[in-house]
């Protein structure tokens, strides 16, 4: 799999994978692959480490993506192509949510309904995959408007992470006139009797149950709620159909641990279970890039002569070459594994990323592992 070609012809980039494989690392190293080549690029992350959070200038409750700054990006010896961007966003579910309510409410006043109830303030233990629905939400928003070139979309580190992908469906479900009819009759719509008797009971048990004032409160949040549902359910009509583009690209992260590589099969499948194809595979923090070293043992036997000293550290050396010989044959076992895996289903692949020497969490970190991107 050529991560170039990715950065530099895809519009979207999901990135699944196991927890603690540097997969949002890896998302932030090709959004910057992506600027360095000219693009304005977009990484949206979920919850990036504090240290790399600060060194991309990324605020916790920020409300709008940030540019990284060119001033920050020379200061670390980072240069942009003419053109080339670098923007980063902690998805906020809240602010997500707030911008859906304010676009498709009907009216101010309607908006002001659903703000003021205590269920619109935690909605997200309401209804199940809001805090999915609002990651498909801001992608497909970003999207739209036209601002970026790239949008990589770092998601979390469960196996649930891609119910995003399912879950505008899911919420438009359980929004649908049905439910509501039943949880919060529209009093403007005529309903046949069934649907009145059993608005009815609802109406009983909830008040019964969690009071009156709660009761009332629920049915006007649910039938401000409602008429947003139409422009919902076309906003996830058009999450999916991007998602199945060929704007679109999926790749799994893993590590050479088994646990991961696991993890990373069960991502290719749930991908395929949606209807879409995962594009390749990253084996991520591993020797399967190195390139091969010559050996002590054999360094020693051209140096006939030389410094006994000398003949004698590298006779101790060779121990741990022959350490890291086995890890750099291991690791590209395993490539050759994701490889194979990588190329059915119309895939591309495998490719391998360093482990580097330092934890990445700043700039020139990011800046190096960009190059390996780049040169894939």
């Amino acid at each position: 799999m050529k991560l170039k070609e990715l950065v530099e012809k895809r519009r979207i980039i999901v990135c699944c994978g196991a927890g603690g494989v540097g997969k949002t690392t890896t998302s932030a190293a090709l959004a910057l692959a992506a600027a360095r080549q000219g693009r304005r690029a977009l990484v949206l992350t979920i919850d990036p480490a504090r240290r790399l959070a600060q060194a991309l200038g990324i605020p916790p409750t920020g409300k709008e993506p940030v540019r990284i700054g060119e001033a920050l990006l020379s200061a670390n010896k980072i240069h942009l192509a003419p053109g080339g961007e670098l923007h980063a966003w902690m998805l906020d579910p809240k602010v997500v949510l707030e911008s859906v309510v304010d676009r498709f409410a009907p009216n101010a006043e309607d908006a002001a309904k659903i703000r003021s109830t205590r269920l619109y303030q935690t909605l997200g233990d309401v209804i199940i995959g809001l805090q999915e629905y609002t990651a498909a939400e801001a992608l497909y928003s970003f999207r739209e408007a036209g601002l970026y070139d790239l949008i990589i979309l770092d998601t979390p580190p469960s196996r649930n992470a891609l119910d995003f992908l399912d879950a505008p469906r899911r919420l438009t479900r359980f929004l649908d006139e049905r439910t509501l009819s039943i949880f919060a009759p529209d009093p403007d719509k005529k309903h046949n009797a069934m649907v009145r008797a059993a608005a009815k009971v609802v109406s009983t048990a909830l008040a019964r149950t969690f009071g009156e004032s709660f009761s009332e409160e629920l049915q006007t949040f649910l039938n401000a709620f409602g008429k947003l549902f139409n422009k919902m359910r076309i906003h996830a009509s058009g999450v999916r159909k991007l998602l199945r583009s060929e704007e679109a690209a999926f790749v799994v992260i893993a590590s050479p641990e088994e646990a991961a590589l696991e993890e990373a099969i069960y991502f290719k499948g749930r991908i395929k279970e949606l209807g879409l194809i995962t594009d390749g595979f990253i084996l991520n923090r591993s020797y399967a890039s190195d390139q091969p070293l010559e050996h002590p043992r054999d360094v020693r036997g051209t140096l006939a002569g030389a410094d006994p000293h000398l003949l004698t550290a590298l006779s101790k050396l060779e121990p741990l070459a022959d350490i890291e010989a086995g890890r750099i044959t291991a690791d590209r076992a395993l490539l050759l594994k994701l490889e194979a895996e990588g190329r059915t289903d119309e895939g591309n692949g495998a490719t391998a990323l360093p482990i580097l020497d330092d934890v990445i969490e700043d700039l020139q970190a990011l800046n190096v592992l960009s190059d390996y991107v780049l040169a894939s």
